[in-house]
C-alpha cells in the first residue's frame, strides 16, 4: 500500500513512550534550540522544510509501478523529478503552515521545539524560504509537464486553503489532506503519461483518510484538555467518534484493495495479486495498534521509519506487488 501505548492515552509524556521508540520520540523531543545554536540558521531552515516528511511523496511513483514502466528510464526520470517537486513544494506549504501556527505551536509538546515557535528563525526568513523551495517545485513540475505542473499547482492551492481554513472545519480537515495524496497520485500519472486504475485513487483515498484521523486521534490523547487551544476543531472531535470513524475506513479501505487485486485489469489475470492482501491486512492493524496503544499516529511517516515490523510489511508488500506485476503473475513464474 502506499503510497503517506500502553500506557493511558491522557497520560502520555516523553518517560512513558514505548523504549523501541526512544529514537522518534528523542528526536521529536530534543530541544533542538540546542543545535541550532551548533548549526545555526542553515540547519535550521533545512528543519523547517522537514524532509523526513518527504516519504509522502512516494506516491507519485505509483503510476509508473502500476503501469508496467518502472524500468523505462525516460519515464523513471520524470518520475524522479516530479518527486523531488513536490518535496520542495510540501516544504514551502510546511513553512508557510509553521508561519500560520507558529503561537498555537508553542502550546504543543513536541512542536514548540520547532524552529519558528522555538525562535531559532524569524517570521520573514521563514516566508523567503518557503517563497523560494515553492518557486522551484512549481518551475521543476512545469518543465516535467505541464499538466503535472498544473496538479503541483492544484494542490499549493489546496495546502494554502488548507493551512488558512480547512484545517479548522472538522472533517474536512483531513479531507482536504487526502486530496493532497490524491493530486500527488494524478500528477505521477500525468508526468509519464498514463491512465492508471479508478481503483488507486479509492485505495488512496480511504488509506490517507484512516491515516489522517488517526493522527487527530493522536492529537486528542496527547493534547487531552488544550487540544482546542493548539488545533481549535479538535473540541469537535472525540475519541470514541475517531475510533468509529478509523473502523469504518479499515473495512472499506480492506474491501477496496481487495476488490483491485482481482477486478483490475491491468493485472495479471490468475489473480495472484492477492498475494498482497495479507501484508494489507497486518501493515493497516498494525498501525491501528501503534495508534491506539503506542500513541504514535502523531506523524505517520516517521512511525513508517521506526517501527521495523511495519516498515518490513511495507516493502515485503511492494517486493511482492512488484515482482506479481513485472512477472506476469504466477503462471508464467511456475
Amino acid at each position: 500500500m502506499l503510497a503517506p501505548t500502553e500506557c493511558d492515552a491522557r497520560t502520555v509524556n516523553s518517560s512513558t513512550m514505548a523504549p523501541a521508540f526512544d529514537m522518534q520520540i528523542t528526536d521529536a523531543r530534543q530541544p533542538t534550540s540546542t543545535l541550532a545554536g551548533v548549526r545555526g540558521v542553515p540547519q535550521a531552515l533545512i528543519n523547517l522544510a522537514r524532509p523526513r516528511q518527504w516519504v509522502k511523496n512516494v506516491i507519485v511513483f505509483g503510476p509508473l509501478v502500476f503501469a508496467h514502466s518502472l524500468f523505462e528510464g525516460n519515464l523513471l526520470g520524470h518520475s524522479i523529478a516530479t518527486f523531488a517537486s513536490f518535496c520542495l513544494v510540501s516544504s514551502a506549504i510546511y513553512a508557510f503552515n509553521d508561519v500560520l501556527d507558529v503561537e498555537n505551536d508553542k502550546q504543543h509538546p513536541t512542536k514548540r521545539f520547532r524552529p519558528l515557535p522555538s525562535g531559532q528563525i524569524n517570521v520573514p526568513l521563514a516566508l523567503m524560504w518557503g517563497a523560494l523551495l515553492g518557486v522551484i517545485g512549481l518551475s521543476l513540475a512545469m518543465s516535467v509537464d505541464v499538466a503535472s505542473g498544473l496538479m503541483a499547482l492544484a494542490y499549493v492551492a489546496l495546502m494554502v486553503a488548507y493551512s488558512t481554513k480547512l484545517k479548522h472545519l472538522v472533517i474536512l480537515d483531513v479531507f482536504a489532506i487526502s486530496g493532497g495524496f490524491i493530486l500527488r497520485a494524478v500528477a505521477g500519472a500525468l508526468a509519464i503519461h498514463v491512465i492508471i486504475s479508478p481503483w488507486l485513487y479509492v485505495c488512496t483515498m480511504l488509506l490517507t483518510l484512516f491515516l489522517g484521523f488517526g493522527k487527530r486521534y493522536n492529537e486528542l490523547a496527547i493534547l487531552d484538555d488544550s487540544a482546542a487551544l493548539h488545533r481549535r476543531n479538535l473540541e469537535d472531535y472525540s475519541p470514541a467518534m475517531l475510533e468509529q470513524m478509523t473502523s469504518i475506513l479499515i473495512a472499506s479501505t480492506i474491501m477496496a484493495y481487495s476488490l483491485y487485486t482481482f477486478s483490475a485489469d491491468s493485472l495479471p489475470a490468475d489473480h495472484s495479486m492477492m498475494l498482497t492482501i495479507p501484508f494489507t491486512l497486518y501493515g493497516i492493524f498494525r498501525y491501528y495498534y501503534l495508534v491506539h496503544k503506542k500513541s504514535l499516529g502523531g506523524a505517520p511517516e516517521q512511525v513508517l521509519l521506526h517501527d521495523r515490523p511495519l516498515l518490513i510489511t511495507v516493502v515485503l508488500w511492494g517486493a511482492v506487488s512488484i515482482g506479481v506485476l513485472y512477472s506476469g503473475g504466477l503462471s508464467l513464474v511456475l
